[in-house]
């Protein structure tokens, strides 16, 4: 498990510098556009952390890629399998949950295809996506609390729930069981608001 967490932020790394340096962009400039620190984008390139979700979405948006792009390979024409247990790991929790990007498709309208996983008490907070995401979740097994701004859902089994993931959300499992649930998330024009920058050397 740990050698494919290493693996994982290699191949990140590797493509984030890819794309910066594709873009004639300093360290310094992809995190002022990005909105993090300059430690973390040379973390992230060396493959020296395991950024978090919002990092990650941080960065793909800055470099107007999607945060697919930085974690698969290019895509071709042809389809793509993701076999079982070959997605990309980009969140643990503390009892053993587990987010997974199983697939995904290129910018601008970036759609995302996750597994999720929660243990028992455990909680995903996400900070607030580009504007006009939308996320679409069923649960598969257990149930699952997902707040959305000041909104509470309670899904279980079976349950769906489309919401805009523009604003602060997180899902939780306040049950004594495992949960389950599968996750699309849509962000259109991914990097949009990036594409006419350009930023001062």
């Amino acid at each position: 498990m740990e050698d494919n967490a290493e693996t994982l932020a290699r191949a990140i790394g590797e493509r984030v510098k890819q794309e910066r340096k594709g873009r004639d962009w300093t360290l310094d400039q992809l995190a002022e556009i990005a909105g993090v620190s300059r430690r973390m984008v040379v973390n992230v390139e060396q493959g020296a952390v395991n950024p978090s979700i919002g990092t990650l979405l941080r960065l793909s948006d800055a470099l107007g890629v999607g945060l697919p792009a930085l974690v698969e390979p290019p895509a071709s024409r042809s389809a793509k399998i993701t076999r079982s247990g070959e997605g990309a790991v980009l969140w643990t929790g503390p009892s053993g949950g587990r987010g997974v990007l199983v697939a995904g498709t290129e910018s601008p309208d970036v759609v995302e295809l996750w597994d999720w996983t929660l243990a028992p008490g455990e909680r995903h907070q996400s900070e607030a996506h580009s504007a006009g995401t939308r996320e679409l979740l069923q649960v598969l097994e257990g149930s699952l609390t997902v707040s959305v701004s000041e909104e509470i859902h309670v899904l279980s089994m079976g349950d769906a729930l489309t919401f805009f993931g523009d604003v602060g959300h997180a899902y939780s499992n306040d049950s004594q069981q495992r949960t389950r649930f599968t996750l699309t998330v849509l962000e259109p024009g991914v990097g949009a608001a990036h594409r006419t920058e350009t930023p001062n050397a």
